[in-house]
């Protein structure tokens, strides 16, 4: 261990922060320990800038201090590159500092380890897209470190070529900010949004820049004056409040110059933000100030009565100020301010002396994080790839609505959505109880777009049997046509049970074995083991949906099934013919019809490989690469088979790519598909101190493909060797 030396004034400035909301003596001497680990880990390491590495991590821990992060965040961002960058482990990270912060390293390690990409239809998105939601529902503290790691970058972005920074703000903008948005993390968005414009689009972000700075000294003194004006106002009704201008964002000023505003039509260039300390007291605050100053209409409004999702709660109103500027002046609580500068980590930290603070702070991360965990629902239902990233469009990036229940509450659902949507955000059970809608007291189709203030009311009826498969073309939100599929899968599933529990007995009664002597616990035990399922019910769907046959598993127990290949050729012949040639699953077989075929997982044969048939006792065949170890021993119970000449989809296969480690090179090896007609199923990667390792499973149409692909990988600089998997 290298000596922690002068710990730096930086920290220092960094300690009495921490100091001012961390009072424990234990907590300030575990983060003084983080910055020292961290530290010497990355000991004679320089950033591009010409800085030590340690100013990054240290940095980013200073911008969680600006939403008072707690004592494990600010370990983990102090330490959030040690897993990616050193040779720490993280055990060690478990046994120098706690386990709660080494799984909050390896959750932004993780993240980092795959490339954003701002395509948002390329499987990398995919993947990207998984990880960082899926980190929010573990836990938000991961992405919130994430969002600082990316802040300090852009800060420092002016070191990067310009390809890189106009990469890096693209992926921001497009990836990031809408979740930092979502999370109500506005101080941190606005500075993204503004960073990533400067890279962007420089000349509109200057222009934008040079007109704010001609107006200065006249906006400064307009809204001085209003200050005055406003202020003298509520001293006078006895209004104990605080009063501050508030900065126009340049990226929300561009936003709103790109749909065609002039730079002197835009309303909150001038602005003020009122801080009171009640929610009545907004509203009176309100009532004081629309007594001088003159509203404009449909500027109005209350997001105190009809927070928005992510909680942001505020009045907003613009009027004619003093000298005929147009102010806009939003009225808040100080809490909700709280609320609508950090988000969800206004409410993260608890009170040292608060015996229930944790569950406070745990209850409201779960609210907030609620529209998350729908998006996250899909994973557990084996959506393709396209839905899910529509879902993820859908449900961050497109347009909102604000709809009502009949008692007021409030539900965001994306433009376009119908009541079926509405029911189904509302709760699973009113969605598949549903038998009609009735909006703004009207009878409406169940196909009815809904508007902005709809209110909507959903009649249930409980004997009713659930949604239409019809629903699935009527529905907008990929939420709710995922909860319409698995009504109709979980029903098909249950059939299924029951009849393979009743296929299953009637055999054994056929063949007089007891029943409860067949279903031992052992035996359980084998047939999860030979039939690789997790559940003895899900071997049952199985037979009772016909993909296996109730003999075979049976005879896979009782080792009755002694058949030669012969046997089962003989046994599976239709007719005399057998020369004719049977297509079962993209294989023929000669002389067989109705057999299981499957394709062997250890060796992953694609079309154009030479292949070969093995006879499996009670699954039927199964198809590996003529060359798999796996078979070559085997001959007896081999069997001839052979491609259909015209595939119709794309196989699975393996291929191991040793590499150099390089920035991005993940990233390009992806971007390689796309022009070998190869898509990424998954990615497994083994570091080492050197080099990487990527295991890689790609789906392919042909052997042609798959060799295309391959040799382009090797062409690729810092990649050593490419070769195809066989377990």
């Amino acid at each position: 261990m290298k000596k922690e030396g002068n710990l730096g004034s930086k920290f220092d400035e960094f300690i009495k922060i921490v100091k001012t909301y961390i009072t424990k003596k234990e907590d300030i001497e575990l983060i003084k320990k983080a910055y020292v680990f961290a530290k010497n880990q990355h000991f004679g390491i320089k950033r591009m800038t010409g800085e030590p590495y340690i100013d990054h991590p240290l940095s980013v821990a200073l911008i969680l201090t600006e939403i008072d992060a707690d004592t494990a965040t600010l370990c983990a961002g102090l330490l959030h590159d040690v897993l990616e960058d050193t040779d720490v482990s993280k055990e060690t990270l478990i046994s120098e500092f706690t386990e709660e912060i080494a799984n909050l390293v390896d959750g932004v390690t993780k993240i980092n380890r795959l490339n954003f990409d701002g395509n948002l239809e390329s499987s990398a998105m995919v993947a990207t897209q998984r990880k960082i939601l899926v980190g929010l529902c573990e836990d938000v503290r991961v992405i919130i470190i994430k969002l600082a790691d990316r802040l300090h970058n852009m800060r420092t972005l002016w070191v990067h070529t310009e390809a890189k920074q106009k990469e890096k703000a693209k992926e921001t903008l497009e990836i990031l900010t809408p979740i930092a948005h979502r999370l109500g993390m506005n101080k941190i968005k606005s500075e993204l949004e503004d960073l990533s414009l400067r890279y962007l689009k420089p000349k509109e972000y200057y222009a934008i820049v040079e007109q704010l700075n001609q107006s200065k000294v006249e906006r400064d003194n307009a809204v001085e004056e209003m200050k005055n004006s406003v202020s003298k106002l509520l001293k006078d009704n006895k209004i104990k409040f605080e009063i501050k201008g508030r900065a126009k964002s340049i990226y929300s000023i561009y936003k709103k110059l790109e749909k065609g505003r002039r730079f002197s039509d835009i309303y909150d260039l001038l602005a003020l933000r009122v801080l009171v300390n009640t929610e009545q007291e907004c509203y009176k605050t309100l009532g004081i100030i629309h007594s001088k100053y003159r509203p404009i209409p449909k500027r109005f409004k209350d997001y105190i009565s009809m927070p928005k999702d992510n909680m942001y709660q505020s009045l907003h109103t613009t009027v004619f100020g003093d000298f005929g500027y147009l102010f806009e002046i939003q009225i808040r609580t100080y809490d909700m301010d709280e609320v609508a500068e950090r988000g969800i980590a206004s409410h993260w930290a608890y009170k040292e002396n608060s015996g229930d603070g944790k569950s406070l702070m745990k209850n409201s991360m779960e609210k907030k994080l609620q529209f998350f965990r729908s998006i996250i629902e899909l994973n557990t239902d084996e959506e393709k790839d396209e839905d899910f990233i529509n879902s993820v469009k859908e449900d961050i990036f497109n347009e909102t609505i604000y709809v009502f229940t009949p008692s007021g509450d409030v539900i965001e659902l994306p433009n376009g959505a119908t009541p079926i949507d509405f029911a189904y955000k509302v709760h699973t059970k009113i969605g598949d109880k549903m038998v009609g809608a009735i909006v703004n007291n009207n009878i409406v189709s169940l196909d009815y777009e809904l508007k902005n203030n709809d209110i909507v009311k959903i009649n249930t009826n409980q004997n009713s049997f659930g949604p239409s498969r019809e629903w699935l073309n009527i529905a907008h939100t990929n939420h709710a046509k995922n909860k319409i599929k698995n009504f109709f899968n979980k029903i098909e599933k249950n059939s299924n049970l029951k009849l393979g529990e009743e296929l299953l007995e009637k055999e054994l009664r056929k063949r007089k074995i007891p029943n409860n002597e067949f279903l031992s616990n052992e035996n359980i035990a084998k047939l999860l083991e030979i039939y690789k399922f997790k559940e003895f019910n899900d071997l049952l769907v199985s037979i009772g949906n016909n993909n296996l046959q109730v003999g075979a598993v049976i005879n896979s127990i009782l080792e009755e099934n002694r058949e030669t290949k012969e046997e089962i050729i003989l046994r599976n012949k239709v007719n005399a013919v057998v020369e004719k040639a049977h297509i079962k699953n993209d294989i023929l077989v000669e002389g067989v019809d109705d057999i299981k075929v499957n394709l062997a997982f250890c060796c992953n044969p694609v079309p154009e490989d030479r292949i070969v048939g093995y006879i499996t006792k009670g699954s039927g065949i199964t198809v590996h690469r003529a060359m798999c170890p796996n078979v070559k021993e085997l001959e007896e119970r081999t069997i001839d088979v052979k491609w259909n000449k015209q595939p119709d989809k794309k196989y699975p296969t393996n291929i191991i790519i040793h590499a150099l480690k390089s920035e991005d090179l993940l990233l390009k090896i992806i971007a390689k598909t796309t022009k070998s007609n190869v898509s990424v199923k998954s990615i497994n990667t083994y570091a080492n101190a050197e080099d990487n390792v990527y295991e890689i499973t790609v789906l392919v149409e042909t052997k042609t493909d798959l060799v295309k692909f391959m040799n382009d990988l090797r062409q690729m600089k810092n990649i050593i060797d490419v070769e195809r998997l066989i377990k």
